[in-house]
């Protein structure tokens, strides 16, 4: 089971003063289950780049809170520093990492813009994947000028008005959020203080004066040393090596050479291996000779059993959560899952190649679905411990009985929607399964029909849950309207199904009564 996980790495316009840093880092973290992978600042640049990860939702809320933060302590008009910038927080991208895709990071990154825009009244501009014009894709284009110029420009020429919030910019200055692959920051000295030098290899080696792609570089002066200071936009096409050996070339030009270099947060395990199978000319390498490599993968697939086993271990669990609701989330992610294998076996089959652009569209569809029911299983757990909560509430007043009822119809609310939304998303399941059985890999049309009964028998587990918690819901209006959506999905479902055996009895041959 694929864990959805978004990294942000955001750039906010100051280093020297830690307790500024320490409060935008207190506000990332005060959002559960994200995590903070690593800090660095930099006093001459006067940035701080703070890499982050976690669920979709989380990091898009903890992003926005950072924002917030970092607007309320730092003034663009009293900045200084050697990198651009035009804002507080200059640059938010949202990266994706596993079991998202870089669409879910475009949705992300337009939704935290719309929100600053309109909740922080900063100005936001789109960039990269989320670029609503193709100028905006650079990010040195929206930046051009910085803070100073961007100040002046906005609200007078249009081609300088931000996608979201007001066309002026405050002491907060602007946001650039968008999308994107891996960047590796990455930062060489050279044995000189003459900045001139390390201007004139940046402009010799960066993609927008001719040289590599993929490459951004600066020469600027930091700590008393000349520094060609990059950002690496796709290390698969623009390895790290060949970037340090062009350097090493163009150095040499003026008689100087590198001194030492420096990452800025994270760099993927595979920039290094393929730099360190370059530098010892390892023609003949394969990446599982890494020891780690091996053993992360024996790791990986008992954990994968654990997983499955701990969950069933939960469920048997002499505790009332999680329950048939968690479970009934399961199938239906399950059913997901095997929609999902379906499609991938049908994919780049010349058989098939007539329903391949079908099956991609299953593909995406049925693995955002497994995504959501599988964060289900958590949510009605959840949503059980909240109604259990507000009926453990004190009522020994008037008053604190009217909150403890409050809070009971809250959580009843929330405890009824949540199966009611897996009900709805299992038909949705069953719709593509069904999709997947007509036209799919006739090879794996068993795996297709079991997705069916899966995300059937995911539906009827719900409909119990739901059935169970409406006689709580004092408003007998929404819970008339959500008993006549769950009969609606409960007779479409029976449609499908009737649908499912007719297609293995035919295509299949299943021979089914």
């Amino acid at each position: 089971m694929t864990i959805p996980i978004v990294e942000c790495v955001a750039n906010y316009s100051d280093a020297r003063r830690p307790e500024v840093i320490e409060a935008i880092l207190q506000a990332i973290t005060s959002v559960p289950k994200v995590e903070v992978l690593d800090r660095h600042s930099d006093n001459d640049h006067n940035r701080t780049v703070i890499t982050f990860a976690g669920p979709p939702e989380e990091i898009a809320e903890a992003a926005f809170r950072s924002i917030a933060k970092a607007a309320e302590l730092i003034d663009l008009d009293r900045h200084t520093g050697e990198h651009p910038r035009i804002g507080a927080s200059d640059v938010v991208p949202f990266v994706p990492i596993s079991g998202v895709t870089m669409q879910d990071c475009v949705e992300i990154a337009r939704k935290v813009g719309r929100r600053v825009g309109e909740e922080l009244g900063i100005p936001v501009y789109l960039y990269e994947e989320a670029a609503t014009r193709p100028e905006r894709k650079n990010l040195e284009n929206i930046r051009r000028g910085q803070y100073e110029a961007l100040k002046e420009e906005m609200g007078v020429k249009p081609e300088r008005d931000p996608d979201f919030g007001p066309k002026r910019a405050g002491k907060a200055g602007a946001t650039v959020i968008g999308a994107r692959q891996f960047l590796i920051a990455y930062n060489v000295y050279l044995t000189t203080d003459d900045v001139s030098i390390a201007k004139k290899i940046a402009k010799a080696i960066r993609q927008s004066s001719g040289g590599l792609r993929y490459l951004k570089a600066l020469g600027m002066l930091v700590e008393g040393w000349a520094q060609v200071s990059m950002n690496m936009t796709n290390f698969h096409e623009t390895p790290v090596f060949r970037i340090v050996e062009m350097i090493r070339c163009e150095a040499a030009r003026y008689g100087v050479s590198i001194h030492h270099s420096e990452l800025v947060g994270l760099i993927p395990e595979e920039a290094l291996v393929d730099t360190a199978v370059w530098y010892l000319q390892l023609d003949q390498f394969e990446k599982d000779q890494v020891v780690e490599t091996r053993l992360r993968a024996a790791l990986q697939e008992q954990e994968k059993v654990t997983a499955a086993y701990g969950f069933l271990d939960e469920l048997a669990a002499g505790t009332a959560a999680p329950g048939g609701g968690s479970a009934s989330a399961y199938s239906g992610a399950a059913a997901a899952a095997l929609t999902a294998m379906v499609a991938r076996l049908t994919i780049g089959k010349k058989k098939y190649a007539e329903v391949e652009e079908q099956m991609k569209l299953i593909l995406e569809q049925a693995e955002m679905y497994r995504s959501d029911l599988t964060t289900a299983v958590e949510q009605d757990a959840a949503a059980f411990s909240q109604v259990m909560d507000a009926f453990k509430k004190p009522k020994d007043t008037p008053e604190a009985e009217a909150v403890q009822q409050k809070a009971i119809q809250a959580a009843t609310l929330q405890a009824t929607r949540v199966p009611l939304s897996v009900a709805r998303q299992s038909v949705q399941v069953m719709e593509l399964a069904l999709q997947a059985l007509t036209h799919g890999n006739l090879n794996a049309i068993s795996d297709a029909g079991v997705a069916a009964t899966q995300a059937q028998a995911a539906l009827t587990g719900a409909g119990y849950n739901v059935r169970i918690n409406l006689p709580g819901l004092n408003d007998a209006t929404l819970s008339k309207a959500m008993l006549d959506e769950l009969i609606a999905l409960e007779k479409r479902a029976q449609e499908l199904q009737l649908q499912a055996r007719d297609v293995l009895n035919k295509r299949g041959g299943l021979h089914l009564d």
